[in-house]
């Protein structure tokens, strides 16, 4: 059987984190694409195993070469992508490929790959909800808070193109959801 793509994407705070690690428990045939990226590691990161960390210079060097499935510049000198290497890797180990990847990401995967792709947009129950969960997480200061809630208003713009939409209101019910999606997906 041919490895197919998965696409989470969502407003941050949705829970796709969440979602994403207990599909990865379940014993499915699946693996985690991990992101390049130009910001340097936090805390334990480490390069090849949450990230792989590049110069802004290598990572923009690397796009001239066509390295990238994706890639969007978030900040100024803050790249994010998917490395085409990346995801050759895990469909040659027979794996289909989970992405945890933006909006724009996610729907350009999905352009790519077409039928290969389901697209699963993990969606807050409400912008006020996810003002809670981001404020709870006690991890932003609050413009950071407010700033990922401008942005989330945008990405909840995008839900209709993904396949999937899975409002995250409980967890638990949210990551079956999710589970039977992918499930019936990759059995096709």
């Amino acid at each position: 059987m041919e490895g197919k793509l998965i696409i989470f994407s969502a407003p941050s705070g949705s829970g796709k984190s969440s979602v994403i690690q207990h599909l990865l428990q379940q014993g499915l045939p699946l693996q985690f694409s991990i992101s390049a990226t130009s910001r340097a590691p936090r805390g334990n990161e480490r390069h090849g195993t949450d990230y792989y960390f590049f110069t802004p210079e290598e990572f923009r060097a690397r796009i001239e070469a066509d390295d990238f499935l994706e890639y969007e510049e978030v900040y100024r000198d803050k790249f994010y992508g998917t490395l085409k290497s990346e995801v050759e890797r895990i469909i040659k180990d027979g794996k289909s490929v989970v992405f945890d990847v933006d909006v724009v990401g996610g729907c350009n995967i999905k352009k790519i790959y077409g039928e290969r792709a389901l697209s699963i947009f993990i969606e807050p129950p409400s912008i006020e909800h996810l003002r809670r969960r981001l404020e709870k997480r006690g991890t932003d200061a609050p413009e950071v808070i407010q700033s990922r809630l401008e942005k989330a208003e945008f990405e909840l713009s995008y839900a209709p193109k993904f396949d999937v939409v899975i409002v995250n209101d409980i967890l638990p019910t949210a990551q079956q959801e999710a589970l039977k999606a992918v499930t019936d997906f990759i059995q096709q």
